[in-house]
């Protein structure tokens, strides 16, 4: 029989309470509790605890379509002029992993998040694709307990400054770096993983990138995230 810990109930309560706090900061008091306790839990506690769910992964898989139609029609109404074109640049970057991580940090989710003692101690809720992820999770239950006006009003509400920031459509950092090594006939930007580090649950990916005699790389959970880290160090070293 397992010996209960007399500090759970005093975790499970801080839980409860940091919780009730991030009810505020989404603007919606929840019907069904249950699911932002899900959202706001890291797949290491499941883990640590022999389970296989329960953690915010589902949530992030409905939390990531309802972002990219919250972000799509807004932009549709903002920029009424612009084509498929433009817009899909823009759309790019608002759901892109900086811009969720951001603001993430800027609603101190880090703060309401359930992870492991031991991943804690190590600082994975600092880690911008757990905030992402995360994030997502949340406007999944948002979604899930309130509907879609609930989930496009924290939206337009949390995305606010990335939205009206946004003046001429972006380029991506890889796509930038290829136009600028084209333009000086350069070649091709060549990307090579150059390590892969952390468990299998949760990999991470340097990539360096090379153009002409110059390099530069990024880390980042995922080969494509890694990529465009990469790409615009470069950017940031050669303009």
């Amino acid at each position: 029989m397992a010996i209960r810990s007399p500090l759970e109930p005093l975790a499970e309560a801080r839980a409860l309470t940091l919780s009730s706090s991030f009810e505020d900061i989404l603007g919606h008091q929840f019907k069904r509790p249950a699911l932002l306790k899900e959202a706001l839990t890291h797949r290491s506690v499941v883990r640590g605890h022999g389970r296989k769910h329960g953690s915010n992964e589902r949530l992030e898989f409905i939390g990531d379509r309802v972002l990219g139609l919250a972000i799509a029609e807004w932009l549709a109404e903002r920029f009424p002029h612009e084509q498929e074109g433009e817009l899909g640049p823009r759309l790019a970057h608002l759901v892109s992993q900086p811009v969720l991580a951001k603001v993430a940090e800027t609603i101190g989710l880090a703060d309401a998040l359930s992870v492991a003692q031991g991943e804690a101690r190590a600082g994975v809720t600092k880690r911008a694709t757990v905030l992402a992820d995360a994030l997502e999770a949340a406007l999944g239950a948002l979604y899930l307990d309130g509907g879609i006006d609930v989930a496009r009003g924290f939206v337009r509400k949390a995305w606010h400054d990335a939205m009206t920031s946004q003046i001429l459509p972006p380029k991506d950092a890889k796509t930038a770096l290829q136009h600028w090594a084209l333009a000086r006939s350069l070649g091709l930007p060549e990307y090579t993983i150059t390590s892969r580090s952390g468990p299998e649950h949760e990999p991470r990916f340097t990539v360096t990138v090379f153009v002409g005699d110059s390099d530069a790389s990024g880390t980042a959970g995922s080969k494509r995230a890694a990529e465009q880290l990469a790409a615009q160090a470069l950017l940031d070293k050669l303009t």
